[in-house]
């Protein structure tokens, strides 16, 4: 066989092997990131449920306004500030 081919081969071998080291690794280190995208991902799914259903959250966010009015307010006051927090540093992302 062709020397050079031979070398080539292994050289393709060792960059495989080095690869297959990489993602290992890399897998590992994602391992931490795991809780943080788990609660990513169902905020978002709790975003796109509440978007797709929006006339049962009205209708909760009125039902809660007519019995407690203090503590609807409040927390609307809260998702408003959190709003307005998230719209801000999105303007300073980009």
């Amino acid at each position: 066989m062709n020397p050079k081919l031979v070398e080539l081969a292994l050289h393709k071998q060792r960059l495989q092997m080095r690869s297959a080291a990489q993602r290992d690794a890399l897998i590992q280190y994602a391992s931490a990131l795991t809780p943080v995208l788990r609660g990513v991902d169902r905020i978002t799914g709790g975003i796109h449920w509440a978007r797709h259903n929006a006339p049962i959250v009205s209708g909760i966010a009125i039902f809660l306004l007519v019995v407690r009015p203090r503590a609807t307010l409040r927390w609307a006051r809260r998702g408003w500030l959190g709003w307005q927090l998230v719209r801000r540093a999105r303007n300073l992302i980009s």
